[in-house]
């Protein structure tokens, strides 16, 4: 990797990218303070639109997403605009 990562995003050895939230959310009745997104593909990208069919562009995102960190969008729904921005970051890094 050659770009500077923000501070509240990590890189695995995988190639994910951890996001440090600045709020925990409540998951499944558990306070989560990082969340993993994995790479992104072609299909998550189908998926995500049929699942948001007359939705909008912002559920769309939302749905790819939670996905993408494996929560239910209704988590993602949940955050902080700041979280919410966090994880925008994280997921332009794949596309960058």
């Amino acid at each position: 990797m050659t770009q500077q990562l923000p501070e509240y995003i990590t890189e695995t050895a995988e190639g994910d990218y951890q996001v440090t939230l600045s709020k925990a959310v409540n998951i499944d009745g558990a306070k989560v303070s990082v969340l993993t997104m994995r790479e992104p593909t072609v299909q998550d990208m189908l998926a995500a639109e049929l699942q948001s069919k007359g939705q909008g562009a912002a559920q769309q995102e939302i749905n790819l997403l939670a996905n993408l960190c494996d929560v239910a969008p209704e988590h993602i729904k949940s955050m902080t605009l700041k979280n919410y921005s966090r994880m925008q970051e994280a997921f332009k890094l794949f596309t960058s």
